[in-house]
C-alpha cells in the first residue's frame, strides 16, 4: 500500500473481518442462554454502545434528517426486522453446532446478492457473472441431494443478509448511524422480551460474570463495525470485497478445527462448487476493475491533451462487478 490512509484502512478491514469471522467462539460462551435470549442482550446492549460512539464523535445530525424521512424511517424498521432474523439465526446456528454451514450462508451472499441484482434491480451481468451464479446454483443442489434437504441455515442466512444489504444501499447510512438506527428499532421488543423472561424466572443473567459476557454483546457487535468503517472510507470496494472473504474462511476453518463438525464428501463437494463459483466472481472482478482503471487512465490522458474536463474517478471497483450493496457481514 503506497497510502498510510490506505494502509491503516486495509489493517482496519483485516482486523474487522477476522473478528467476525472468529466470533463463533464466542457465543457458546454465553449459554445456557438461548439464542433469542441472547439476541435481545445483543440488540439493547449494541444501543447503548453504539450511542455512546456517537456521541464522543458528535455525529447527531443525520438523526433529523432521518426522522423527516418517512419512507427511509420504514425502511430502517425493515432492516431492523431482517438483520434481526440473520443475527438470530446465525447465534442459534452456531450453538446448535452448525458452524461450518452457516460459514457457507456467507460464501454464497456475493452470489445471493448478485442474483437479486438480476431479479429486482434489472441488472445485467457478465457471462463470467453468470457462470459464477450458476455454478453456486449446483452447489446448493450437490448440497440439498447429499443432506437429503437444502441447506436451509446457509439459504436463510445468504438471503436474509442479501436484502439486509439492499435495504442498506436504499437508507444510505454510515455504519454507526445505520446500527444506531436499526438497534433503537429492535431496543423496545428486545428490552420487553428481556423484562418478560425477568418476570417470570426465566432469564439467565446469573452470574455477574455471566452478565458481563452478555452486556459485552455490544461490544462485540460494535468493535468490528467501527473498524469496518474506518476501512470503508479508505481501503477501495474491490480490496474490501476480497477482504469480505476472511470470514466466512474463518468461521468454516473455526467449525472444522474448533468444533470438529463432520465433513462428508457430499459437503466438501458442495463447498468446493462454492469456492469455484467465487473464484471466478474475483477473477472477473478483478479483470473488470483493470479494464475500468485502465479505461479511466485513458480518458484523464485524453482530457489533459485536449482540454476537456477530465472524467470522475472510477478507480474504487466493485469486486463483483454487480454493486453488491454492502461489504459487511452481520454475524
Amino acid at each position: 500500500m503506497k497510502v498510510t490512509g490506505e494502509r491503516a484502512g486495509f489493517l482496519n478491514g483485516m482486523a474487522a473481518y477476522v473478528m467476525w469471522g472468529l466470533v463463533p467462539m464466542f457465543w457458546p460462551l454465553l449459554k445456557p442462554s438461548g439464542a433469542i435470549e441472547i439476541l435481545a442482550h445483543r440488540m439493547v446492549w449494541s444501543l447503548g454502545i453504539v450511542l455512546i460512539a456517537l456521541l464522543v464523535m458528535r455525529r447527531w445530525a443525520w438523526i433529523g434528517e432521518l426522522v423527516r424521512t418517512p419512507r427511509r424511517l420504514g425502511l430502517v424498521a425493515v432492516a431492523a426486522v431482517v438483520i434481526s432474523i440473520n443475527w438470530g439465526g446465525y447465534i442459534w446456528a452456531v450453538n446448535d453446532g452448525q458452524v461450518v454451514e452457516a460459514s457457507l450462508g456467507y460464501f454464497i451472499n456475493p452470489l445471493v446478492t448478485i442474483a437479486m441484482g438480476v431479479l429486482l434491480l434489472g441488472e445485467r451481468l457478465r457471462p463470467a457473472q453468470w457462470a459464477a451464479v450458476g455454478t453456486g446454483v449446483a452447489a446448493v443442489l450437490v448440497l440439498a441431494i447429499g443432506y437429503g434437504k437444502p441447506p436451509w441455515i446457509s439459504l436463510m442466512l445468504a438471503f436474509s443478509f442479501a436484502t439486509y444489504g439492499l435495504v442498506k444501499k436504499k437508507v444510505n447510512l454510515g455504519g454507526l448511524e445505520s446500527l444506531a438506527a436499526e438497534t433503537a428499532v429492535q431496543f423496545l421488543p428486545a428490552l420487553g422480551y428481556l423484562l418478560f423472561l425477568a418476570a417470570h424466572g426465566d432469564a439467565t443473567f446469573g452470574t455477574p460474570a455471566h452478565g458481563a459476557l452478555l452486556a459485552s454483546t455490544g461490544l462485540v457487535t460494535a468493535i468490528p463495525l467501527v473498524l469496518f468503517g474506518a476501512a470503508a472510507i479508505r481501503v477501495p470496494l474491490s480490496t474490501m470485497g476480497l477482504l469480505q472473504f476472511l470470514t466466512p474462511v474463518f468461521q468454516f476453518g473455526l467449525g472444522i478445527v474448533y468444533f470438529h463438525e463432520a465433513m462428508p464428501p457430499e459437503r466438501w463437494a458442495g463447498f468446493s462448487l462454492v469456492w469455484l463459483a467465487l473464484t471466478v466472481l474475483t477473477w472477473d472482478a478483478l479483470r473488470n476493475a483493470h479494464r475500468t482503471r485502465a479505461e479511466a487512465v485513458r480518458l484523464k490522458t485524453e482530457a489533459r491533451n485536449t482540454g476537456a474536463p477530465a472524467p470522475t474517478d472510477t478507480t474504487r471497483t466493485d469486486p463483483a462487478g454487480a454493486n453488491p450493496p454492502s461489504t459487511e457481514p452481520a454475524g
